[in-house]
């Protein structure tokens, strides 16, 4: 055998035997293999949905989901220890820090924020508003949830 073909097939061989001595260090969840949530009643106000939600495994702390807001829809306040980064995807939606002014955030934004921030997100009144949301765990939490978002606190966004 040519030394081409003989590096060839031990290539094919090193894959296959790789294939075959899958550990499952990377996990692919195909897409519309979970079942799409609905965001619960004490966490959110109004029509949310909750898909494809991911959790690190071992010492990985990461979490997180595609959340769809319909027109109006929003979070309860809360918190997240060690932060979230949300990145919008469609839409047009809103995001306050307590005693700060609501911000508007649409599809590219990107948002940070800090441990410990009190908050909220959704969507505007008119336009549902979807984003990826990622945290961590810090001792086994994620987020603590707190009161819903008044429609008072919620009127000043439009």
């Amino acid at each position: 055998m040519n030394p081409i073909a003989a590096s060839a097939l031990t290539l094919s061989l090193l894959a296959a035997d790789v294939q075959a001595n899958d550990t499952s260090r990377v996990t692919v969840t195909p897409n519309g293999s979970q079942p799409s949530a609905r965001g619960p009643a004490d966490w959110f106000t109004g029509t949310v949905r909750v898909d494809a939600p991911f959790k690190g495994t071992d010492a990985a702390r990461v979490s997180g989901a595609t959340v769809t807001f319909e027109p109006g829809a929003r979070t309860a306040w809360h918190t997240h220890p060690l932060g979230q980064t949300l990145i919008v995807t469609s839409g047009a939606g809103f995001v306050q820090e307590w005693g700060q002014d609501v911000r508007v955030i649409r599809p590219g934004d990107t948002v940070w924020i800090a441990p410990g921030v009190k908050h909220w997100h959704g969507a505007a009144s008119t336009t549902a508003m979807t984003h990826i949301a990622i945290a961590e765990a810090l001792d086994g939490s994620v987020v603590e949830w707190m009161e819903q978002v008044s429609d008072a606190q919620y009127s000043p966004a439009d």
